[in-house]
């Protein structure tokens, strides 16, 4: 359970592999806790069942998604048929739907809502129609520009436009505690400087063995590395890995003064 008031910020780690999940892990999800706050950063496939073991999941605050790529965002029709399912006695049933919880914020890219309504009705459940209303219901759908911020419990959070194959948004997570920088998809860009200065923790992907020739949009460690030391984080983590992890940290420590840490799935990492 979640302290009150004096909690540091902490991060759980639901998934961390780069693409589809593999051998047990998780496409790319992270929770994001402090006193008053639980967001959850994208919901790649396999984070909504990873979040169901640590937290309900409707009693999030909100889910911030940083891109519209499938391993970013695929877990969210699921995610929000759970937190509906959780509020109704008998979904078979008929529901007075305003005497559900209010629907937690989802914050997504341009173009996201007709694609989260699209992918609910590829899957359409004729007997129980109130679960195919996930995203009116469970989770209210807003469309986000870069450079736009919103408050979601004592956090403040601040999207950073980033270089990626399709629009991507680094989030700045900013509480009480502390202040906390996630990537999403990225190629190198000074805009990470921006998105990660003065950071407690950047967390970045770090895909690539080398830098990114490439306009895909990916960083190796040893990027990710160099922009965690001008920006001056704090500490730095590493994420949306391949497999084959082990070497990450090796290639991004000469390039960073700071503490580095590789996530793994389940990782809880306070920050204070």
């Amino acid at each position: 359970m979640l302290d009150h008031e004096a909690a540091p910020m902490r991060l759980t780690v639901l998934g961390c592999r780069a693409g589809m999940p593999s051998h047990g892990v998780a496409s790319s999800g992270y929770l994001v806790t402090t006193g008053a706050a639980r967001l959850l950063l994208d919901c790649g496939p396999g984070v909504a069942t990873a979040l169901s073991g640590v937290i309900p999941p409707g009693s999030l605050s909100g889910v911030v998604i940083s891109h519209l790529h499938i391993d970013h965002c695929y877990d969210l029709l699921p995610l929000g048929r759970r937190i509906l399912s959780d509020q109704l006695t008998d979904p078979f049933a008929a529901h007075d739907v305003d005497a559900l919880r209010p629907a937690i914020p989802l914050y997504v890219p341009a173009g996201g809502r007709d694609l989260l309504l699209g992918l609910a009705a590829l899957f359409p459940l004729s007997t129980a129609p109130i679960l195919d209303r996930v995203f009116e219901l469970a989770l209210d759908v807003r469309e986000y520009r870069p450079g736009e911020e919103f408050e979601l419990g004592d956090c403040l959070v601040t999207m950073h436009a980033l270089r990626h194959a399709l629009p991507n948004c680094g989030a700045r997570v900013q509480g009480p505690a502390a202040t906390l920088a996630y990537t999403g998809d990225t190629g190198v860009t000074d805009a990470l400087h921006t998105l990660a200065a003065d950071v407690d923790l950047l967390l970045a992907e770090a895909t690539l063995d080398d830098t990114d020739r490439s306009r895909h949009g990916h960083l190796s460690a040893a990027d990710a590395a160099r922009a965690a030391q001008k920006a001056n984080a704090a500490q730095l983590m590493l994420t949306h890995l391949p497999g084959g992890d082990a070497t990450r940290k090796a290639q991004a420590e000469p390039h960073f003064d700071g503490p580095v840490h590789v996530a793994a799935p389940g990782l809880v990492h306070d920050l204070v």
